[in-house]
């Protein structure tokens, strides 16, 4: 019979450590628009999604860039789902992915298993890890849930055993989701059942992308003879950080002399979004080359399927071995989407769900003869294992039974939905999100929401995060003006993109705050979107000087606990960033020299400090950082700033540990 338990996942892991206590206010870099140029040869509906409701802030998200590269032996919740055919092992608190499938007949393991857990700078928030099945939703990128808990629970399932639910508010597009792994007895394939819910009264953009990575040595298959490509600089899962901005048909499998579906074939990272014919089942595999491997596919409501390399060269090489250890075999990822691309978002409309069923196995495919034969033959396969027709008759199977009420819990999620669902009193049968999941983030918009003012906070503390909705900034507008309230409400008028207000709402708080930084962080940021580098170094430098004032150790103490560790790294380094922009290379000294020399040993510093030696002329000490070694833990995936660096300061090619350029010289 079909069981679901508890186990620990014991394996190296760098702690996650705290979430940046500053709010992200600058908006993010928006290279999934595509050049007029290609605007003419889309189909008429993509063109449509890929203009629908683009990410344009991380609000009311906060970035999560408090880890290290420092890994011990640590103990992981998991959850295992196994029958006599497949185990699948789950890890709740790290977005609900699938980390492990396992085939036990032939004693194979299906996906590519990360042996270490190491954050690194992919997902729209920061803090993500490669390896398994993810479930990205949100908007463009890895979802900010990719290193977050979600709710799980026992389900009735169809066929009268049990599945596993999982369940979270994703807070980018303010919506509900669940995903139902369900296993029936003696089944070779994992059912996932998924839903997305809108429950607002008006419509929302949605997006959704299933991340499988698997081993690279494989030879990947779908039903398509063509792809999009875009062309630019792409990175892992398909968040585009580009140059062009463009967007192309290639053939499929051999595209400029190459046949691209081996992984290996490719120098460059890439992405290449299949075009499957409307009428062809949904289906994507990786095999290796006796033609064993991962089938997944599903109902047609997940139309897209993908393949994203990593490529051969030396930057893809070197972000393998970054997000795992040296020695470990190298990954690739296969796909499938609610789009084409994922250059697109889909238009939920209002009080309305969209649901699909994926069902993931093992598959044996002859992989000789040309691309066509091998197709075939692996549809065939494919048709034979799991008719196409029985996927939908276990959707329809399914459907009845994703709003059954869980039963035992097994682990918990965030508040944040429960806090929405006190504030606007929907039902959501199905995915509970009960009062006694509140915590300490939803405290002050609890009391805000049921007193109809926000609590001071004691001691000084950092201000928490900032809900950016409409209702919730309609509160804030309406409850009394204190400085706390005003900078809150500022930050949701600058998501609004209300930026002259936002401003306004700032300056009132200034003019009676006690705890002034985070007032005038907000407004140097405001200063350097507008071009004014000069007040925003002003402010930065007030900022800080503020902030070491205020600490609980004291201007020249360790800073007391963590949040205050964490506000002090992250505001000194953006002030140490404006200060030596607007070059004021002795001002940006002093932030430096006042920040703990723990804080200041963190590679991300290092990488500063270099900078700023550099600033004062000091060419050869600031060599001298690279030759003493240092890890930018927090790298974002295209980041060119170490190489350029570098160049400014020595001839010799870039050292091979700080190369992790992924495009050839000259784009």
């Amino acid at each position: 019979m079909t069981t679901i338990r508890r186990e620990v996942l014991t394996l190296p892991a760098a702690p996650l450590g705290p979430d940046n206590p500053l709010p992200p206010l600058r908006p993010l870099d928006e290279a999934h628009r595509i050049d007029d140029r290609d605007r003419a040869d889309l189909p008429r509906d993509m063109a449509r999604q890929v203009d629908y409701e683009p990410l344009r802030s991380l609000l009311p998200v906060q970035v999560r860039d408090g880890y290290g590269r420092g890994r011990e032996p640590s103990e992981l919740d998991a959850l295992v789902i196994e029958n006599d055919r497949l185990r699948a092992t789950v890890l709740p608190a790290l977005g609900g992915r699938i980390a492990s499938l396992r085939h036990k007949p032939t004693d194979r393991e299906l996906l590519y298993v990360n042996p270490v857990l190491q954050p690194a700078n992919f997902a729209l928030n920061g803090a993500w890890f490669s390896g398994g099945v993810e479930w990205n939703i949100g908007a463009t990128g890895h979802t900010t849930l990719s290193c977050s808990p979600v709710h799980a629970a026992l389900v009735p399932a169809p066929d009268g055993g049990r599945m596993l639910r999982l369940w979270e508010w994703e807070r980018l597009r303010d919506l509900p989701f669940q995903v139902d792994l369900w296993l029936p007895d003696g089944s070779d394939f994992l059912y996932v059942g998924a839903r997305i819910r809108n429950p607002h009264e008006r419509p929302a953009p949605t997006y959704w992308w299933s991340n499988i990575a698997v081993p690279e040595d494989r030879h990947v298959l779908a039903p398509a003879d063509e792809a999009w490509l875009p062309h630019c600089l792409k990175g892992v899962g398909g968040t585009p950080i580009g140059y062009e901005r463009r967007l192309r048909r290639v053939p499929v499998p051999e595209y400029d002399g190459v046949d691209r579906t081996y992984p290996l074939n490719s120098t460059y990272a890439a992405d290449y979004f299949y075009e499957v014919p409307d009428h062809r089942r949904r289906w994507i595999a990786a095999l290796d080359e006796q033609g064993h491997g991962l089938v997944q596919t599903s109902t047609d409501v997940l139309r897209g399927r993908k393949l994203f390399v990593w490529g051969t060269g030396p930057g893809g090489r070197r972000w393998q071995e970054w997000l795992t250890e040296p020695g470990t075999g190298g990954y690739c990822e296969i796909q499938a989407g609610l789009v084409r691309t994922q250059l697109e978002h889909v238009r939920l409309e209002a009080e309305s769900e969209v649901s699909w069923l994926e069902a993931y196995g093992p598959l044996d495919a002859s992989p000789e003869g040309d691309w066509h034969t091998v197709l075939r033959g692996a549809e065939d396969r494919l048709e034979a294992a799991l008719p196409r027709a029985d996927v939908d008759a276990a959707y329809d199977a399914w459907l009845p039974y994703a709003d059954a009420e869980p039963g035992e819990r097994l682990a918990t999620g965030s508040g944040w939905g429960a806090l929405e669902v006190l504030r606007a009193g929907w039902k959501l049968p199905g995915t509970p999100f009960d009062e006694d999941t509140l915590g300490e983030e939803q405290r002050p918009w609890l009391h805000l929401l049921r007193a109809g003012a926000l609590p001071e906070p004691e001691h000084h503390e950092p201000p928490g995060g900032t809900l950016v909705a409409r209702p919730w900034r309609d509160m804030l507008e309406t409850t009394a003006a204190t400085p706390l309230a005003e900078y809150h409400l500022g930050v949701a008028q600058w998501h609004g993109d209300d930026r002259a207000q936002a401003v306004r709402s700032w300056e009132r708080g200034l003019k009676t705050a006690a705890d002034r930084w985070p007032l005038l962080r907000c407004l140097a940021v405001a200063d350097q979107e507008d071009g004014h580098h000069e007040r925003a170094a002003d402010r930065y430098a007030d900022a800080f000087d503020d902030l070491c004032a205020r600490r609980p150790d004291g201007p020249d103490g360790a800073g007391g606990d963590e949040r205050w560790t964490a506000v002090a790294a992250a505001l000194g380094l953006e002030a140490t960033g404006a200060l030596l922009a607007a070059g004021r290379t002795a001002d940006a000294r002093a932030v430096w020299e006042r920040l703990d020399p723990v804080i200041r040993a963190r590679g991300r510093f290092r990488l500063t400090e270099a900078e700023l030696l550099a600033a004062e002329g000091r060419r050869e000490r600031a060599r001298a950082v690279f030759d003493e070694g240092f890890e930018v833990a927090d790298l974002r995936e295209g980041a060119e700033s170490i190489g350029l660096l570098w160049a400014r300061l020595d001839d010799a090619p870039l050292p091979a540990r700080y190369d992790f350029r992924m495009r050839p010289d000259g784009e």
